[in-house]
């Protein structure tokens, strides 16, 4: 691991706990079976930016990359303050 934070550059998501309970836990007793951290699902990608005619490395998040699909990359990463105008 290199430091950096799991966090998405275009929806900001970050990691969450998660608790995790059995079925079978909840029928029977409380008996908590510990707590997990859940990750967003980050991509690293390379994205070309035609305005700009520069290519950017970001780690984005699959909701990211289906934002930057329907609004286009530039408006996208504008917004995120990853670019400037």
């Amino acid at each position: 691991m290199n430091g950096m934070k799991k966090i998405c550059a275009v929806t900001k998501k970050s990691s969450i706990v998660g608790g995790g309970y059995s079925n079978r836990t909840r029928a029977t007793k409380f008996n908590p079976t510990g707590k997990v951290r859940k990750y967003p699902n980050l991509q690293k990608k390379k994205v070309f930016i035609p305005e700009l005619n520069k290519t950017i490395n970001i780690e984005i998040s699959a909701r990211g990359l289906r934002t930057m699909k329907k609004r286009g990359a530039y408006a996208t990463l504008l917004k995120a303050g990853l670019i400037k105008a």
